[in-house]
């Protein structure tokens, strides 16, 4: 029985001396792999579109989740809301106001681990000159195991009124629902 204890317990320091020497610090988005995704509805229809452009900067490293940071800078010109038309008139001042807010950006306060690859990611979000805080959860994971890409998966709901976007005729929520679903998959490369 004691010698079935001890390999237990060196088998158990093995995984946990294994599990530390595995650990990689993830930074570099690449931004051919990774997309933003949203949903929104019109008159009680989904429509989906995304940003084609956006610059992620993070690091993170599984063994430390509490040290990550993250800054996501998004470009609205590059939104793909369906059609020529929609994408004219988001960049519009009732929407996005282009002209005055050419960027969007995300910047993280803390990073929360859930357990096993769960974790909440919790910052300021900026849209139209008007910052709110959101939480975001998401998944983590190693593709090809250790030292391969990480992989972020996530998302959240945010309120487009709380940022001005929809103004004037477009903010009756009846038209166009308050609620828009923001979906995100982040693949970067381990630093080097």
């Amino acid at each position: 029985m004691t010698r079935l204890v001890l390999v237990a317990l060196a088998l158990s320091a093995s995984a946990l001396a294994a599990t530390g020497a595995r650990a990689v610090e993830y930074g570099q988005a690449l931004s051919d792999k990774s997309r933003v995704t949203f949903t929104s509805r019109q008159m009680g229809v989904p429509v989906d579109g995304r940003f084609r452009k956006f610059v992620a900067t993070l690091a993170f490293d599984p063994a430390k989740p509490a040290a990550a940071s993250a800054k996501l800078e998004l470009d609205p010109a590059s939104i793909d809301a369906g059609s020529g038309e929609a994408n004219d008139e988001v960049a519009g001042k009732p929407w996005f106001n282009l002209k005055v807010f050419p960027t969007a950006t995300f910047v993280s306060s803390s990073v929360k681990p859930l357990g096993g690859d769960r974790y909440e990611l919790a910052g300021k979000l900026t849209i139209k000159g008007k910052t709110q805080d959101i939480v975001a959860p998401f998944t983590f994971r190693q593709e090809g195991g250790s030292g391969g890409n990480g992989v972020f998966d996530g998302g959240f709901t945010l309120k487009r009124l709380d940022f001005a976007v929809g103004e004037g005729v477009w903010s009756d929520v009846g038209t166009v629902a308050n609620e828009v679903q923001i979906k995100f998959h982040v693949v970067v490369a381990p630093r080097k």
